[in-house]
């Protein structure tokens, strides 16, 4: 398999076809199923907006959650719905209205927005990883380490780190020539998917992506997996058998998130620029959606729900609110 560069469909004139804007065309081959996907995808993003919400809200509103973890979880809910909806309500538009057209600078801030926010996620879920293993491996240490001024430091590299691997782009993108009609066999703009739109040779725009692939998401993944080899590893020395199989089905939990937000979109960066070809569009296609709904729905129930403080914390909520109204 080898790196492809430029695109081999020939250019229909020597214009600048960006002014035209970009055609989504939604999941292509699949185009008679579009009102019937939109209805388990916009019950997802229904589902990942209410449930982030309330969690969010939640964590806001109880002062005795106002810990690390929890705020932790917070920023994670906030950057989820981000995520979503930087995607989903085209993607309804899309199939509901036929409404397939955007334009460039709209594709390419679409673009900005949903990477962004993916590496954020990513750099949350790290901290979170990060947060458990200290708190698990060392609790006498915890107050000291994780201080007001570390989740300050924390949030700003967070988003510094996201904004400067992603702001290139749009430069790598606005430099190259676009000479034919912009269709996008997608869902949403991703980076390559509009790189491959240009006459240009995109090798720059190929090794870029796959370098800050590799340095962002791709750096968390080996920084979450050691930190829960090390948690993984004090849990089974606990003594109580019962500690050690609520912490196994925490940690397994966890597990089944992360994989279904890191395998789909490590499958999409991938897939653009490796043997592409030989896998079907719309499994493609189907598979980078997961990344921006799916782990967005979960993560309020497996981070939240799973947790008696948060449950808590939503029953006064509530409680609070009904007296309020009353």
């Amino acid at each position: 398999m080898t790196l492809s560069f430029t695109n081999s469909q020939p250019p229909l004139n020597n214009s600048d076809t960006r002014m035209a804007g970009c055609f989504l065309t939604g999941i292509p081959g699949l185009e008679h199923l579009h009102i019937w996907l939109s209805i388990p995808f916009c019950a997802m993003y229904v589902t990942a907006l209410a449930g982030n919400g309330v969690l969010i809200c939640v964590i806001l509103s109880q002062t005795n959650l106002h810990e690390p973890m929890y705020l932790f979880l917070s920023m994670l809910a906030g950057a989820d719905v981000l995520l979503s909806t930087s995607t989903m309500p085209k993607t309804l538009a899309n199939f509901w209205l036929g409404s397939r057209h955007i334009s460039f600078e709209g594709c390419l801030t679409q673009m900005f927005f949903i990477h962004f926010l993916f590496v954020a996620d990513s750099a949350v879920l790290l901290a979170m990883a990060f947060d458990r293993y200290v708190a698990i491996c060392s609790p006498l240490r915890y107050a000291t380490i994780l201080t007001s001024t570390v989740m300050g430091k924390v949030v700003a590299a967070t988003l510094s780190r996201s904004f400067i691997i992603m702001f290139p782009s749009i430069f790598l993108l606005k430099r190259l020539h676009y000479c034919r009609v912009n269709i996008i066999a997608h869902t949403f703009c991703e980076h390559m998917g509009i790189a491959r739109l240009s006459c240009s040779d995109i090798s720059v725009n190929v090794c870029y992506g796959l370098a800050a692939a590799l340095l962002s998401t791709g750096l968390d993944i080996i920084l979450i997996s050691i930190s829960y080899a090390f948690i993984l590893q004090a849990v089974f020395h606990l003594p109580s058998p019962d500690a050690r199989s609520k912490a196994l089905s925490t940690c397994g939990s966890h597990a089944c998130v992360l994989l279904l937000f890191y395998i789909p979109a490590l499958f999409s960066v991938f897939a653009y620029r490796f043997g592409g070809k030989h896998i079907p569009r719309y499994v493609h296609i189907l598979l980078a959606n997961l990344y921006v709904v799916i782990p967005p729905m979960l993560n309020p129930i497996i981070y939240g729900v799973r947790t008696k403080q948060i449950l808590e914390g939503a029953k006064q909520m509530f409680s609070n609110f009904v007296k309020v109204s009353r």
